[in-house]
């Protein structure tokens, strides 16, 4: 059995550790609630810019937009969003293995590496690290997201890459953070397709154009009201989609920004959680043991003494 020292020492080690694993979960529960926030105020956005392209595809089928192209470069990249620290469980090694996962050609796959963690993760695994930016995770920004789609859109443009993931984790709730391949080049009209009988009422729709503005369910009129207000003048569809695909492309970089680190700081949370309880464990077992170290010490005294007076008697 350890001397009670030996248990005494390190008992206070797990105490002292205690302490900072629930300073930490403090601190990321925090971190958690404002990025919540974040979430919830960037929604309204991005379902706008979602709904004005769902309509505007859907009336448009004949669009030969820049941004439904598909290049042949044999290039990818993937933007992964990932944490510069650790100690949340499994939320940058899930990142990476999501990655790994998807099937992509090492040679043909460019990583954009946003976070330390992720980027030495895939580095191990064999992949190429074009781009580290790893700063801008610990404090995102719009005007970040912004620069980003712009390189990469130049990147595209060019005919260099083909394809474009963003590589995050989804938060659905405090317990659940699912780790998510999101292609965002070149767009596909089969995806939003997909939700227009959801978002549209046709009927209603017309009717509505038809009582309030005196238009018909036509293409990029109909556009205009679902954006929220009708214009006197207005650009061609081909215009607009250039407009708009950028802002959607950047909302998309942006929320996925909010969601990773809203996962980010919930795993740390549960993790810091964890291992507050499991030291608690520990400190219950090593007071134990301390308990019986000294029961054992004291009942050998005694047994001494006793055994001395005996011998003097």
């Amino acid at each position: 059995m350890p001397s009670m020292r030996s248990i005494k020492r390190r008992k206070e080690s797990v105490t002292s550790t205690q302490q900072i694993t629930k300073a930490m979960k403090l601190v990321s529960t925090v971190k958690l609630q404002k990025a919540r926030a974040k979430v919830e105020a960037n929604t309204p956005y991005f379902e706008a810019l979602y709904k004005t392209i769902c309509s505007i595809l859907s009336k448009t089928w004949e669009l030969d937009n820049r941004f439904l192209t598909e290049n042949k470069s044999g290039k990818r990249v993937v933007i992964a969003m990932s944490s510069n620290r650790g100690l949340a469980g499994g939320y940058n090694s899930n990142i990476v293995k999501k990655i790994d996962s998807m099937g992509f050609d090492k040679e043909g796959t460019l990583i954009y590496g946003l976070g330390q963690k992720g980027i030495e993760g895939l580095k191990r695994r064999g992949y190429h690290v074009e781009w580290d930016e790893s700063d801008i995770i610990n404090e995102p920004l719009y005007n970040d997201c912004i620069a980003i789609t712009k390189t990469i859109m130049e990147k595209f443009d060019a005919g260099e890459v083909d394809e474009v993931y963003v590589a995050y984790t989804d938060f659905e709730n405090t317990v659940t953070h699912i780790p998510t391949v999101r292609k965002i080049l070149p767009l596909s009209r089969e995806d939003f397709q997909e939700d227009i009988g959801k978002l549209f009422d046709e009927s209603e729709m017309d009717q509505n154009l038809q009582m309030n503005y005196g238009m018909s369910n036509s293409g990029i009129e109909r556009d205009m009201v679902l954006f929220g207000a009708v214009m006197d003048h207005y650009h061609p569809e081909q215009k607009i989609l250039n407009e708009i695909i950028p802002k959607f492309m950047t909302n998309i970089l942006y929320g996925a920004f909010l969601q990773s680190i809203a996962s980010e700081n919930a795993a740390r949370m549960q993790a810091m959680d964890s291992a507050t309880e499991n030291a608690e464990d520990m400190i219950s077992t090593l007071e134990l043991q301390y308990n019986r170290a000294r029961q054992g010490s004291i009942t050998q005294e005694l047994t001494e003494i006793i055994g001395g007076a005996e011998a003097l008697s």
